[in-house]
């Protein structure tokens, strides 16, 4: 046996520790954590439930509580009665001023922004509808910051300070770049830079949010998972958003999948026809070109630029029996299910969600689509009907999922935040 290249590491022996040891404090910021989340998880909680739920003993809880109260993270309110003999003891429950989150959603023709509390509760929605395209993303990013900058006000004069701001943005988005957003027109767009120093140099006395981004449709599929009806909950999912293009995202056992380069999910650009329109990432036949906003309005005869009315419209006139909108729909849905079951069969999710303006529209949508994956999937688990192809909550939009990404960030080390 020759000898060991110097290049090459020595091999690790099994009493070689793998990171530094916990020491006290890493430990009690630890369970800080801990114990917040398992408030948050049952928006409620006593502390002897807390323990029970953390595995810690209740002096331990009892201690972290009364840290995580000091710092603005929980409050405590009320009285539990557990059946038991003793004192009922008080709830816990994640504070509704304090530490917060910020979403900005910049999407093709609207920005919305939203704030939540610890608890993920909805406390500030601001939406502008605006047509985005071909505008220089310089002056689209400044008018999402001064829509941001009023719903930070509103968050302020209800005791509320997010900590920082997630960008929800359409396309490919990586290290704080869009590297490409067709319908946009975006092309290696340094988006959160852009929009940290707008937000900043309109609010130059506040200080300056840290600001990270995220494709829209990964926010809203977190969303959907945080915030989805609990009675049809699932941890495995493919999420479709349909707007102007079509956004697509895999959440697998409650966790993204995000692909080598963080680009998975892009369905909107799967071709379903070769030979089909020219798409503006460059392709030919792709899903949104058939299933996309701008499709579904031009084949009803409405006119493609209407936007949130349009949709509106074309929902009245499905309803109503017009033989044009039934018709673009039910050729839309067996589209979108040709185009599903591939990625039915490739990660055999629990359920397909459909979002956007999909929801509106899923009553003329899904039977054709339904219908195309129970022929198309080979489990022979997706026949029509099955549910498996179900609309969103209305709980959960990516504005939503980004200002919760951020107060998630909060729950995951409150000491970094101030506790």
């Amino acid at each position: 046996m020759g000898d060991m290249d110097d290049d090459q590491p020595a091999p690790r022996s099994r009493a070689t520790p793998l990171a530094p040891k916990a020491d006290k404090d890493t430990v009690r910021r630890h369970n800080l954590s801990l114990v917040l989340r398992a408030v948050h998880d049952e928006s409620a909680l006593s502390r002897a439930g807390a323990a029970a739920r953390t595995g810690l003993t209740r002096a331990a809880v009892s201690s972290l509580a009364d840290q995580l109260i000091r710092g603005g993270f929980l409050t405590e309110s009320g009285k539990s009665f557990s059946g038991q003999a003793g004192r009922p003891g008080t709830m816990l429950t994640p504070a509704r001023t304090g530490p917060a989150g910020a979403g900005v959603e910049v999407n093709v023709d609207y920005v919305s922004v939203c704030v939540v509390d610890l608890a993920g509760t909805d406390r500030v929605r601001l939406t502008e509808h605006l047509d985005n395209r071909g505008e220089p993303p310089a002056d689209v990013l400044e008018r999402a910051a001064r829509i941001a900058g009023r719903a930070l006000d509103s968050a302020a004069e209800q005791g509320l300070h997010p900590v920082g701001t997630e960008l929800a943005l359409p396309g490919l988005v990586s290290r704080g770049s869009v590297r490409q957003a067709p319908n946009l027109g975006w092309s290696q767009v340094e988006a959160e830079a852009m929009f940290g120093a707008a937000l900043h140099s309109l609010r130059p006395n506040s200080p300056q949010l840290p600001v990270s981004s995220d494709n829209e449709a990964n926010l809203a599929a977190l969303a959907e998972l945080w915030f989805g009806a609990p009675e049809g909950r699932v941890d495995h999912f493919l999420y479709l958003t349909g707007e102007i293009g079509v956004g697509g995202a895999l959440v697998v056992g409650g966790e993204l999948l995000r692909g080598a380069h963080g680009f998975a999910g892009e369905i909107g650009h799967t071709v379903v026809d070769p030979g089909g329109p020219a798409c503006r990432c460059g392709s030919q036949g792709c899903l949104e070109q058939y299933a996309g906003q701008l499709a579904l309005l031009r084949g009803a005869g409405l006119d493609e630029n209407a936007g949130v009315p349009g949709v509106a419209e074309l929902a009245r006139r499905a309803d109503a029996g017009d033989e044009s909108a039934l018709g673009t729909l039910a050729e839309a849905g067996r589209t979108l299910g040709v185009a599903l079951s591939g990625a039915v069969n490739l990660f055999d999710p629990e359920a397909v969600v459909l979002g956007g303006i999909y929801r509106a529209l899923m009553p003329w949508l899904a039977p054709a689509a339904d219908r195309e994956l129970a022929r198309r999937a080979v489990s022979g688990l997706w026949d029509a009907g099955s549910g498996r192809l179900r609309a969103s909550s209305l709980a959960g939009d990516a504005a939503r999922g980004a200002a919760a990404r951020v107060a998630r960030r909060v729950l995951a080390d409150p000491l970094a935040y101030g506790g």
